[in-house]
C-alpha cells in the first residue's frame, strides 16, 4: 500500500503512435495492467482519472503518410479511430482518449514552451545538422538510417537501434543516409531550442535515485544507468513542418519535439476531459495530494523518468509522477515482435477473428505479462489457459454453483445452516482473498494479483468436487443448502474481485447472480447474496476454444513468416550474356494441356500432352511435386517447341515446359494472362 494517503489518482497510458494499429505487445506491456489498476481503484471508491491519447506528431507518422503517399492528417484520422475502437471493445476504461492534433493540445504544449522560455530555462544553440539536399530539408532522427556502431544492423534511426536498443544519436551512425531520397545528406548549420538536462541531474539524482527505491528494477536501474552516464542538453524543437509550431519568433519552419509535446498530451486530454464533464482539470495535476501513475513500456521509462519529470520541475507548478510501472517486452511464438515485418497479433483483428473473446485476451496477458523480463505469447498457451482455467476452472464452478441451485432451488440463494471444517476452510480463504489480491495489485503485481483470483475459483470448484452437493442431496440436503449457499459466496466475490480483470465477465456474473453494484470494501464476505436470494438462469461464462480455432491463427504467423523469409531473398544473378540471335533462334508458343499422368517409378515427372498449336506432342515436364495431374488438365502453358527431343526415363520428350520458380522452391507456370489459341507465339 502507498504511505501517503492519496485524494485522487491520475493515471497515465503512454500515448500510441497513431501511425499503426495496436498489438498485444502494447496491450501487455502498457493498457491492460494500466486498466487493471484502474478498475481496481474505483472499485476501492478512490478518486481516479485515467487518461490517454493518440500521439499524433513525430517523424513516424510523416514516414508513413510519405510512404502510402496520404496526408498525416489522413494517417492519424485513419488510425486514432481504429486505435480509440479496439480499445473500447477489449473493456479499456480510458475516462478520455484525446489526440494530440486537438486544437486544446496545441494550446497547452505551446503555453508550456512558452513560459519555460520566457522563465530563460531553454538555451538557444546553432549547431550543424544533417540535411537531405535533394529533398530540400533537415532530417530529424528517424529520417536518417545507418549502420549501429554497437551491433552493425544497416537498418538503425538516427535516435535509436531497433535491433539492439541501443540510444543513438545521428553523428554516430555509420554510413548515414537520407529516408527520404537515400542520399548521404551534409551537415548545414540550424539553430535549436535546447532543454539544459545537465542542469537537472542532481535534482534527479535525489529524487529517483534516494526518493523512489521503491520503483520496480528495471525502472531504477535504467534511471541510474542514464544519471551515471551523465545528461547532456537536448534538443526541444525539430526542423519539420508536422506539430505543434515553435511558439517564439524567429522559430519559423519548427516544431515542439515530439518528446515535449507527447507527454503534456497527458495534461491537455485531463483539460479536455474537465471542460465536457464541468470539472476543475488543476487538482488532477497540480494538488500535492494527487498521486501521478505512468503506465509505459520499458523504451519509453527515460522520456518518463528523466526528461518529462524535469519539464515539470522546471515549471514549477505540477506534481511529479510517484511511479512508473514500466513494463518490458512481449515476444510472440519466440521472436521479438515486429510492426514492420508484420510480426504481431493485431487487437483490431483478433476482435474480429475471435468475437467475444476479449477476456480470454485481457486474462492470458495478464497471467503471462512481461512485468520483470521480456516474455512470451504463444497460441498453444492461449488455448490451454482458456481451456484449462478460464472453461475448467473458473466457468466450471460458476455453472455448477448458478445450474445447482436453479435446479434444487428454483433459483433462491438457500440459508447456510451448520459449518463444516472444510466450510470453515473454505470461508477462511474467501475472507484472505481481497486482501492478498490487493496487496499485489497496490504493488503492481497483476500476475500474482490474476493468480490470487484464479486460486479462489479454483478453491470454490474443490470445494464443490469435494463436498458432492449433487450426491448429498438425497440423503442430507440440508447440508447441501450450506454447500450451495457457501458456493454462491465465492461466486459473488469472484464477480467484484474479477472485474479490474475481465469486465465483460464479471458484469455476465453479476447479471447472472442478480446482484447490485458491490464494492472491494465488502468483498471477503460470505453474506454478499443473503438466503432468499433470487439468482437468474446459468449461462457460459467462457467456451472451449477448439484446435482448427488456434491452427488458423498458427498458420497465419507460418503464413507471415513465410512472406517475410522471401522478401529478404536475393533473386539470383544474371546468366552470361547472350546475343539477340541466340534469343531469336528460341521458338516459345502457347499450348494447351490435354492429358497429364505420372511417370512410373518417378517422384517428380509428369507425362503431358501438349496441343501447341503446330502438333499434339508428348513433353515431360519436372513438376510432379507441385501439380496433381487433375488440376493441370486444360489449362494453358509457355512451351519451348524447337528444343531437340530427349529420352527420359525410356520416353520421348519433344519439348520444354516454361516454369517460374519462386524463391521457396515452389514452381508455376507460365501462363498468358487471358486464354489465347494454341501456337500463339511469345515474343
Amino acid at each position: 500500500m502507498p504511505e501517503k494517503k492519496f485524494d485522487r489518482h491520475t493515471i497515465t497510458a503512454a500515448l500510441p503512435y497513431a501511425n499503426g494499429p495496436v498489438h498485444i505487445g502494447h496491450l501487455a506491456g502498457v493498457y491492460v495492467p494500466a486498466d487493471i489498476y484502474a478498475r481496481y481503484l474505483r472499485s476501492r471508491k478512490r478518486d481516479v482519472l485515467f487518461v490517454c491519447g493518440s500521439d499524433e506528431h513525430g517523424v513516424a507518422i510523416t514516414l508513413r503518410a510519405r510512404k502510402e503517399g496520404v496526408t498525416p492528417q489522413e494517417i492519424v484520422d485513419k488510425y486514432h479511430t481504429l486505435i480509440k475502437d479496439s480499445f473500447e471493445k477489449l473493456g479499456i476504461s480510458f475516462d478520455i482518449y484525446s489526440r494530440t492534433s486537438n486544437k486544446i493540445h496545441h494550446e497547452t504544449s505551446s503555453e508550456m514552451f512558452r513560459e519555460l522560455f520566457e522563465k530563460g530555462v531553454f538555451e538557444e544553440k546553432t549547431s550543424e545538422q544533417y540535411y537531405d539536399e535533394q529533398s530540400k530539408q533537415f532530417l530529424a532522427d528517424r529520417y536518417i538510417i545507418g549502420t549501429c556502431p554497437n551491433c552493425s544492423y544497416d537498418q538503425a534511426y538516427g535516435d535509436q537501434c531497433e535491433k539492439c536498443g541501443s540510444s543513438l544519436s545521428p553523428s554516430e551512425l555509420i554510413n548515414p543516409r537520407s529516408a527520404l531520397s537515400g542520399d548521404k545528406p551534409v551537415l548545414k548549420e540550424t539553430t535549436h531550442w535546447y532543454f539544459p538536462m545537465n542542469d537537472y541531474e542532481n535534482w534527479l539524482r535525489q529524487w529517483i535515485l534516494e526518493g523512489h527505491k521503491e520503483w520496480k528494477s528495471n525502472v531504477y536501474g535504467q534511471c541510474k544507468s542514464w544519471l551515471d552516464g551523465g545528461l547532456m542538453p537536448r534538443a526541444m524543437t525539430r526542423d519539420l513542418d508536422w506539430g505543434v509550431k515553435v511558439p517564439v519568433k524567429g522559430a519559423e519552419g519548427k516544431v515542439l519535439y515530439v518528446w515535449f509535446d507527447a507527454p503534456i498530451g497527458y495534461i491537455s486530454a485531463t483539460k479536455e476531459w474537465a471542460l465536457e464533464n464541468n470539472r476543475d482539470w488543476e487538482p488532477y495535476w497540480k494538488d500535492e495530494n494527487t498521486r501521478l501513475l505512468h503506465f509505459i513500456g520499458k523504451d519509453n521509462i527515460v522520456f518518463h523518468c528523466i526528461i518529462f519529470p524535469s519539464i515539470l520541475h522546471a515549471d514549477g507548478s505540477y506534481v511529479l509522477p510517484d511511479n512508473v510501472p514500466a513494463n518490458e517486452f512481449l515476444n510472440l511464438e519466440g521472436n521479438k515482435i515486429s510492426t514492420s515485418k508484420n510480426w504481431a497479433v493485431w487487437l483490431h483483428e483478433y476482435l474480429e477473428e475471435l468475437p467475444g473473446k476479449e477476456d480470454v485476451l485481457r486474462y492470458v496477458l495478464c497471467a503471462n505479462a512481461p512485468e520483470t523480463k521480456d516474455n512470451d505469447f504463444t497460441w498453444k498457451d492461449f488455448q490451454t489457459r482458456n481451456n484449462s482455467e478460464l472453461v475448467a476452472i473458473f466457468g466450471n464452478f460458476i455453472n455448477r454453483s448458478v445450474v445447482l441451485t436453479n435446479k434444487y432451488y428454483d433459483g433462491v440463494v438457500p440459508e447456510r445452516g451448520e459449518l463444516y471444517d472444510i466450510d470453515h476452510d473454505t470461508i477462511k480463504k474467501i475472507k484472505e482473498a481481497p486482501e492478498r489480491i490487493a496487496k499485489s495489485m497496490e504493488a503492481f503485481r497483476f500476475r500474482e494479483a490474476l493468480s490470487e483470483f484464479i486460486d479462489l475459483a479454483r478453491t470454490g470448484n474443490k470445494y464443490l468436487a469435494d463436498t458432492e452437493p449433487w450426491k448429498l442431496i438425497k440423503e442430507n440436503p440440508e447440508r447441501v443448502k450450506t454447500i450451495m449457499n457457501i458456493g454462491l459466496q465465492i461466486a459473488a466475490n469472484l464477480a467484484v474481485l474479477g472485474e479490474p480483470f475481465l469486465p465483460y465477465t464479471s458484469q455476465k456474473l453479476v447479471d447472472m447472480l442478480n446482484m447490485d453494484k458491490v464494492y472491494w470494501d465488502k468483498t471477503g464476505s460470505i453474506d454478499l447474496l443473503t438466503s432468499g436470494h433470487k439468482i437468474n438462469k446459468a449461462e457460459l461464462l467462457f467456451e472451449k476454444i477448439e484446435d482448427d480455432v488456434i491452427q488458423k491463427q498458427v498458420q497465419k504467423l507460418e503464413n507471415t513468416k513465410v512472406a517475410n523469409e522471401l522478401e529478404n531473398v536475393k533473386a539470383a544473378p544474371a546468366k552470361d550474356e547472350i546475343t539477340f540471335d541466340d534469343f531469336v533462334k528460341m521458338d516459345i508458343r502457347v499450348g494447351t494441356i490435354l492429358e497429364a499422368e505420372k511417370v512410373r517409378k518417378s517422384k517428380k515427372l509428369l507425362k503431358l500432352k501438349v496441343d501447341t498449336g503446330i502438333d499434339k506432342r508428348t513433353v515431360l515436364s519436372g513438376i510432379a511435386e507441385h501439380y496433381a495431374p487433375e488440376d493441370i488438365i486444360g489449362q494453358q502453358v509457355s512451351i519451348l517447341v524447337n528444343l531437340a527431343p530427349r529420352k527420359i526415363m525410356g520416353e520421348e520428350s519433344q519439348g520444354m515446359i516454361l516454369m517460374a520458380e519462386n524463391v521457396d522452391g515452389t514452381l508455376r507456370f507460365v501462363q498468358p494472362s487471358e486464354v489465347v489459341k494454341p501456337g500463339s507465339g511469345i515474343s
